[in-house]
């Protein structure tokens, strides 16, 4: 167990000190694990966010320097539904809204998302999935509008210790960053069950550039969050925490949480066969 914790620490710490993008949207936070929702389920989940200190217009402009709203004391809330499809399948869908004074509400765009992954029943040693989710997100918000993000998920529970890695891909269809191809956004979450219903730990999320031509430190997103799931039912997914952004590419101090509930149509199916 001390060699794993080892482990774990030190492939936290080359995350945060790799040279790997411009900052990604903070529509909904989260490191994804490895199942699917059952067939014949809904999960519905709220994703809510708040900037503390975030992205200032630029003097003389209520707009930031890449003419998107600034995110400065500007709240989120992102409703994601996903359906299952089969034992090893499931559709999600993101709708996108947020709220600021300044500019009250507004809706950002949608997205969908197909994800697959590796049945129990084949035994491997950790669980996988991957997840292509492509949308439309309005340029006033990010100005590449048309988007694509491919992402493998791979999760171990260890002993007491969870472990999620999404080396995620992205593209831009439409935008300014066109031109760069696929750009890489690793997500990492390090938890630990202090009892059955508590777990605590890290969730890092990164942004690094293209993948052959990275960002400036500067300019790339290293977002690091305490965070905390409360497993108070299996009907229930109850997640919330703070982070920081230790560089410039995206809001500097952000609190979140997600409030998911599963709603069964019919026999209730396991996502373990």
């Amino acid at each position: 167990m001390r060699l794993t914790s080892l482990a774990i620490f030190s492939l936290f710490l080359a995350l945060l000190t790799a040279a790997p993008l411009r900052a990604q949207d903070n529509y909904e936070i989260q490191v994804y694990g490895s199942d699917t929702v059952a067939p014949k389920s809904l999960m519905v989940e709220l994703h809510s966010n708040y900037s503390i200190d975030g992205l200032k217009p630029v003097p003389g402009s209520p707009y930031t320097a890449d003419g998107t709203y600034p995110t400065n004391h500007a709240g989120r809330e992102t409703v994601e539904l996903t359906q299952g499809v089969t034992n090893w399948s499931e559709v999600g869908f993101y709708i996108f809204t947020t709220y600021s004074a300044d500019f009250g509400y507004q809706w950002i765009g949608d997205h969908i998302r197909p994800r697959v992954r590796v049945p129990d029943s084949w035994h491997w040693p950790v669980g996988v999935s991957i997840s292509n989710e492509i949308g439309y997100q309005r340029a006033r918000f990010s100005p590449d509008s048309w988007t694509w993000e491919l992402r493998p998920i791979v999760d171990k529970q260890i002993g007491r210790y969870y472990i999620a890695f999404n080396p995620t891909l992205d593209r831009a269809w439409h935008g300014p960053d066109v031109h760069q191809g696929m750009v890489f956004s690793p997500n990492l979450k390090i938890g630990y069950d202090f009892t059955k219903k508590v777990q605590a730990g890290v969730e890092y999320y990164g942004a690094t550039g293209p993948v052959f031509n990275p960002d400036s430190f500067h300019n790339q997103q290293q977002q690091i969050f305490l965070a905390s799931d409360l497993n108070v039912s299996p009907k229930w997914e109850i997640n919330f925490g703070v982070g920081v952004n230790v560089t410039g590419g995206t809001d500097h101090l952000i609190v979140k949480g997600i409030l998911g509930r599963h709603f069964n149509w019919g026999h209730h199916a396991s996502t373990t066969n």
